[in-house]
């Protein structure tokens, strides 16, 4: 077992075959199978939830990663989600990982499932969360006020509150208590993603959202078994889309968690966690 919690891992860099310096940490038990996390919408190194990921890390090694071009991972962040898969193939080889778990949060859940699909034999068990399916319909983008607070130059709480958190007094409470842990890695804290990232990650999702029924057939080559969960009141990715993965992955099980938003997992951290280490455990 790791010494190493989420607020003491060490930033680490690894230079893939892409050319592409990825900017990482590992941490947590090295038994079986490791856990890779693939951030949302202009998420890094930081956005994760420290209750989350020590919980996690507690049975198994969690890997975080930032792509290409976010945050202190160089080069230029590419607007497509088959690019982002592509480069996140190359760091996963990079590492000489042959097989992983992996979950996949928001814009993260886009590329996790390509993942998937392009290597398949790479995953052995997929965690979809607040996450839609290509082609599927309410995902050309996000309504306006959504749109606009997300891609602020700089959002900050009031902005993530809005988004993430449902408007009742207890989700929006959750939605504090987050950001408290958030902050709490004193030391080594990622840089923020950049103005050219949050562009490319919009243009990615606008593209991934485009109505498109004949994509919807591309999930039934998830043969991973895959736990697709989100909240009861998602204002970015609509809980139908949840059931509606749910339905077309052939071995997919679903879990809404009442009382929350696209931050879900956050609010009920300790819960998701629980569910999470119970899936991959099988």
């Amino acid at each position: 077992m790791s010494n190493h919690t989420t607020a003491t891992a060490p930033t680490l860099f690894v230079e893939a075959a892409n050319q592409v310096r990825y900017a990482y940490r590992r941490f947590g038990t090295t038994k079986g199978v490791p856990l890779v996390l693939l951030p949302r919408f202009r998420g890094d190194l930081e956005t994760w939830d420290p209750a989350i990921l020590d919980a996690l890390a507690a049975e198994r090694e969690v890997i975080l990663v930032n792509n290409r071009g976010v945050s202190s991972t160089n080069g230029t962040t590419p607007s497509t989600i088959a690019e982002m898969a592509r480069d996140l193939i190359a760091f996963l080889d990079a590492l000489n990982l042959r097989q992983i778990d992996l979950l996949g949060f928001s814009l993260g859940g886009f590329v996790a499932q390509e993942i998937a699909l392009i290597r398949p034999d790479m995953v052995r068990r997929l965690i979809l969360a607040a996450t839609a399916p290509q082609g599927g319909p309410k995902m050309h983008g996000w309504r306006k006020d959504i749109a606009d607070a997300v891609r602020k130059d700089e959002p900050g709480p009031a902005e993530l509150l809005y988004t993430f958190f449902k408007p009742t007094e207890t989700s929006q409470a959750a939605g504090v208590e987050y950001l408290g842990r958030f902050m709490e890695r004193a030391e080594d804290r990622d840089v923020a993603s950049s103005l050219q990232t949050r562009d490319a990650h919009y243009d990615a999702v606008c593209d991934w959202g485009i109505p498109d029924h004949s994509k919807l057939q591309r999930l039934q080559g998830i043969l991973q078994p895959t736990f697709v969960c989100n909240g009861d009141a998602d204002a970015m990715i609509p809980p139908s889309l949840s059931h509606l993965l749910g339905g077309l992955i052939p071995d997919a099980i679903v879990k809404i968690y009442p009382d929350a938003g696209h931050g879900f997992l956050f609010q009920h951290h300790a819960e998701f966690s629980a569910d999470v280490n119970a899936f991959l455990a099988g």
